[in-house]
């Protein structure tokens, strides 16, 4: 090896070469890096030598261990090299991928209403089952998430109701996120013990969830009262209910806990008995999704399945 003070540039290793090393750390000789690797023993030795020489490091101390022993610059550069090999592992495998026909990315857009743990549930076995194929997720109330779809900002979309650009749109209906009607127990309308009476509600303020964009502007889904106050924003909607402000349908599975712990009364209104919110895969007519993206579609519908 070279002095400290003498000036040296290294030289870039080859990919065979990182290949050696790395086998000789996880089998921990020369020997065993060669019968993996179905090279001679000088094959490996000569290739950690070049690689030494290019580096200007010994990465090994083989004169005070009889097996050859990491030293402190070895294993400063055995992270690198081994994020070197999984990158180039990574290239190889959506290599094979695109050959095949997979996508390199998918864009995904879902309405607010499908239940978080629905999504997650999902992407968690998409990123296992495709590995080398990048996600990009957009979360969207009513047509704002049917227009990113007819933008092509997204490659398919997991809905609700749509009732606009049908010629453009393939559709599949693929379930239902129920919805219950909901109120602090401190509102008036969580005092009622018995079944609200007609019209009950429409002398409440009622929290609605309103369209971001203009594909769907003027179509309301389960307002009843007169007396609205319009939000782009889920999360918001919740807050402002938790907090008693006024009264309005959740998704379920979005409240469950709040029910259990009483901080949200389900209202008894006779009207919201079997009200659910519809989902839909939808994908543009002139753009048919890929195998991961039919995945998906498949798998939500799998995961919204009753029961």
């Amino acid at each position: 090896m070279r002095a400290p003070s003498e000036r040296f540039d290294p030289k870039a290793p080859t990919l065979d070469q990182l290949l050696i090393f790395l086998s000789v750390v996880e089998t921990g000789s020369f020997s065993a890096a060669a019968r993996r690797l179905g090279r001679a023993v000088s094959v490996v030795s000569y290739g950690i030598a070049n690689l030494e020489d290019q580096l200007g490091l010994e990465l090994f101390d083989r004169r005070t261990t009889k097996s050859p022993q990491l030293t402190d610059a070895g294993r400063a550069v055995l992270a690198e090299a081994r994020t070197i090999s999984r990158g180039v592992g990574d290239l190889l495998a959506k290599a094979r991928g695109l050959m095949s026909g997979l996508e390199a990315e998918v864009a995904l857009v879902v309405d607010v209403m499908l239940p978080t743990a629905k999504l997650v549930g999902v992407l968690d076995e998409f990123q296992n089952v495709f590995p080398t194929v990048s996600l990009r997720l957009h979360a969207e109330a009513l047509g704002a998430a049917t227009k990113l779809v007819l933008e092509k900002t997204a490659d398919i979309g997991i809905t609700g109701p749509v009732h606009v650009c049908a010629e453009l749109l393939e559709t599949r209906q693929i379930g239902a996120v129920k919805l219950v009607p909901v109120a602090a127990p401190s509102h008036p309308l969580a005092q009622a013990r018995d079944v609200l009476p007609p019209g009950a509600a429409r002398d409440h303020v009622q929290l609605v969830l309103t369209d971001r964009s203009e594909l769907t502007k003027d179509k309301e889904f389960g307002v009843i009262s007169p007396r609205t106050w319009r939000l782009a924003d889920l999360g918001a909607k919740h807050a402002l209910l938790l907090a008693g402000v006024g009264w309005g349908s959740m998704p379920e599975a979005m409240v469950h806990d709040d029910l259990a712990a009483g901080r949200l009364v389900r209202l008894n209104l006779d009207a919201w008995e079997h009200v659910a919110y519809p989902l839909q895969a939808i994908h543009r007519t002139d753009m048919a999704p890929g195998p991961a993206a039919r995945w998906l579609i498949d798998r939500f519908k799998d995961a919204l399945a009753p029961g």
